[in-house]
């Protein structure tokens, strides 16, 4: 909208009625004021004479005031250009712009009110002339006062607006327009609300959606009937109409919803939009092709969608289909509003498998060289938590790109948001070896190392989990990882390098050789006591401990250094923390692989009598990892294989057991028995119940009468179950290879000396 620089001239009218007497009997004073459009004012303009001109024309002004009208022609002659570019905003919704159909050739004056009123009691184009000179009035923020104290004028405006919407749409746009301008400011709300045009508002926008969708039709309709009879005319004139009444009416869609969007300031008024369908009309009118339009749609969408309600019901339709159409344009502001929109929904887990079903990940991707990068990752970071999306980041251009951000940054500290979506597309196999593809582990080791950021050794970290050639790569790195443990280097720096060194489980690697030179074994013992450190560091050195346990000759260096004792004091420090329990266990399992580390183990230490204590442990994966500890020390140690055989029995049989013990205590009861000295079956007597005398093998008989010992003899192979498995309990046939980790056990996995009952 072009700028004209213009002079405001303030006065004051006085009306006085005198008596007879000449003395004066009622008066009345009114400030009122002048607008001298200055047309013709440009660098080449004389300013002596335009102003004048401007004195003699208007009477308003004495000629004592020459001096000073010239002195502002002066300023607006030489004001800089620069404060007309400010005013040149960017298009948001409270900036709604004049439209087609409210110019005039009269300048409307506000002492003739009473005139303009008059004439919304005439028909439909004298209404639209009356109102269209109210809004030319309220348009100016000093008038609004006064049009507030005048009842008549806006009642009769809400009231031709009720009963006439229908019949024009330049009278409901310009009436509306004219609230409008009330509603820009939040102490005039209350009088729009009491002329409740806020719900005609949104009658007004479902009619007219629904209008729109018979237009859709007819216009199909003509165009297949001109298609048939081979005329275009008959079409092309519906087209013209058509697009005629399409700007009219998203002209009046807009001032109507820009209207509504100034009234949900109050989260109250929201509700009541809410619970007459706002979202869905909303969504609806994303189908339409004006960009200034979608600009206040989307905008109203964003605000709406901080409140979970209003984010379910956009989860319900098509919303993110229809957005997802408007990425990217070359709209600025209408791609910023889409993309905010799109980052408030994408915390919504249904809402970002959605966004991935409508093909936004390449679109996103392409946005990361541009102005809205920010907000593109911010979205994509979002997707990226998802492990089912994870791999879908491969198949685009992402992943380079991030990577040139990584090593592009000059800055010591990358930024969050960047970092941040690294960390977590390195979690997939596939995106870890495209990151690791020319030099790019190299680059990343180098920058992490130099800078000690922990959140890129994160990445790293992420990278090394992945078995293939992207975990060899790091053989080069030991050395320069470990070399950061024993430094006084930043806990959370020291926490992720040793998260990576103990994600290494690399045959070739020799694990010997990288504690003795870097000398780790006292770091890995002294940060083993409770309280030395963070948990999480404490944590990440067992974890360790486990990884190069693995190595016979480490797991001997090991013991011989007193770690064990230092786990099992630990054990009884966080037996609450099923983590730390579940990779200590994982340790105690590494180590009884080893003759020398079993020994120490079983004989010196009273790690199995830990473990059994574990073995029932509600977490399944500390289950796993403990059993199959327990059968290995119960294969070498026979005074340890009979407690846990007998443990395993009474476990498996501990409802049998109760059942009896509880029976030797009632035996006195005669109701337990009939006259005939017959168990009396009562509610599902417990004696109808063969699962609690058989185990899972089906190997215990119905009286209950086996001890511990059967099992012993089973295992030795002197007896055969009757599905005569040779090996039930004994040594596999094959041996399966160790899990690298404390979570490799699967619960359908045979182990070494697995014991095959069920618990």
């Amino acid at each position: 909208m072009c700028l004209q620089k213009a002079l405001v001239v303030q006065y004051e009218v006085e009306a006085t009625i005198l008596r007879e007497t000449g003395d004066p009997m009622l008066g009345e004073r009114k400030e009122c004021q002048k607008i001298i459009r200055l047309k013709s004012l440009n660098s080449n303009t004389d300013i002596a004479s335009l102003a004048r001109k401007v004195v003699e024309e208007c009477r308003l002004i004495s000629p004592s005031r020459l001096p000073e009208v010239e002195q502002l022609l002066f300023y607006l002659q030489n004001r800089k250009k620069s404060a007309e570019k400010k005013e040149k905003k960017q298009i948001k919704p409270r900036d709604l712009t004049p439209f087609e159909g409210i110019e005039l050739d009269e300048e409307a004056n506000i002492n003739s009110i009473d005139d303009y009123v008059e004439l919304l009691y005439e028909d439909i184009p004298e209404k639209i002339r009356g109102a269209t000179l109210i809004l030319h009035l309220a348009r100016n923020p000093d008038n609004l006062e006064e049009l507030l104290q005048n009842e008549t004028a806006l009642g009769a405006l809400a009231r031709v607006l009720r009963e006439d919407w229908k019949q024009s749409v330049d009278l409901a746009t310009t009436i509306i327009y004219v609230f409008f301008c009330f509603s820009s400011f939040s102490q005039f709300h209350g009088l729009i609300t009491h002329y409740k045009i806020g719900a005609l508002c949104m009658s007004i926008i479902e009619h007219e959606l629904k209008r729109y969708d018979l237009w859709q039709d007819e216009l199909q309709k003509k165009k297949k009937a001109d298609i048939l009879s081979n005329l275009k005319k008959e079409y092309e004139k519906a087209l013209k109409k058509y697009h005629g009444l399409l700007t009219k009416q998203e002209q009046l869609l807009r001032v109507a919803l820009y209207l509504l969007l100034n009234l949900s300031e109050d989260t109250r008024t929201e509700l009541k939009m809410r619970n007459k369908n706002i979202v869905h009309l909303l969504v609806k009118t994303l189908d339409r092709d004006s960009e200034e339009l979608l600009v206040l749609v989307v905008s109203f969408l964003k605000k709406l969608s901080i409140f979970l309600e209003n984010k379910n019901d956009m989860a319900e339709i098509d919303t993110v289909e229809k957005l997802a159409k408007l990425v990217p344009c070359e709209h600025e502001d209408l791609l910023n509003v889409t993309l905010r929109l799109l980052l408030n929904l994408s915390f919504d887990t249904g809402l970002r498998s959605k966004m991935v079903q409508a093909d936004l990940l390449p679109k996103l991707t392409s946005l990361l060289d541009e102005a809205q990068r920010q907000i593109a990752m911010c979205i994509l970071y979002h997707i990226s938590m998802d492990d089912r999306f994870k791999s879908m980041f491969a198949y685009t251009d992402c992943i380079p790109q991030v990577m040139k951000m990584l090593f592009d940054c000059v800055e010591e500290r990358i930024d969050a948001e960047l970092i941040s979506f690294c960390i977590n597309l390195a979690a997939n196999k596939r995106n870890a070896q495209i990151m690791c593809e020319g030099n790019g582990l190299k680059m990343l080791m180098k920058r992490a190392l130099k800078l000690k950021d922990p959140l890129m050794m994160k990445m790293i970290r992420n990278i090394s989990q992945h078995d293939g050639p992207s975990k060899n790569l790091f053989i080069d790195y030991v050395g320069d990882l470990a070399a950061q443990i024993g430094l006084k280097e930043e806990e959370e720096f020291v926490i992720e390098c040793l998260g990576t060194l103990s994600n290494l489980t690399i045959p070739d690697l020799d694990w010997e050789l990288v504690l003795k030179e870097y000398n780790l074994v006292p770091y890995l013992k002294d940060h083993l006591k409770p309280g030395s450190a963070e948990d999480d560091l404490i944590l990440e050195v067992v974890i360790m401990i486990g990884t190069v346990s693995m190595d016979d000759s480490c797991a001997v260096m090991l013991a011989k250094s007193g770690i064990i004792p230092a786990l099992i004091e630990l054990l009884n420090a966080q037996q609450e923390d099923d983590e730390f329990v579940c990779q200590i266990v994982y340790v105690f399992y590494q180590m009884v692989f080893h003759q020398a580390t079993r020994d120490v183990i079983i004989k010196e230490t009273q790690a199995p009598a830990y473990l059994i204590d574990l073995m029932h442990d509600k977490n399944a994966e500390i289950r796993k990892v403990c059993d199959n500890t327990l059968d290995i020390i119960a294969e070498y140690d026979v005074e340890w294989g009979k407690k846990i055989q007998s443990e395993k029995f009474r476990w498996h049989n501990s409802q049998w057991l109760e059942m009896v013990e509880n029976r030797q205590m009632d035996e006195a009861e005669p109701f337990m028995y009939g006259d005939d000295g017959e168990p009396f079956l009562q509610n599902g007597d417990i004696l109808e119940r063969p699962d609690l005398f058989y185990s899972a093998d089906g190997i215990i008989p119905a009286d209950g009468a086996i001890s511990p010992e059967f099992f012993t003899d089973f295992q030795n192979g002197d007896l055969l179950g009757p599905q005569g498995f040779p090996n039930g309990y004994g040594q596999m046939g094959v041996t399966p290879a160790r899990p690298a980790t404390a979570y490799g056990f699967r619960p359908d996995e045979q182990f070494y000396y697995g014991y095959t009952a069920s618990r």
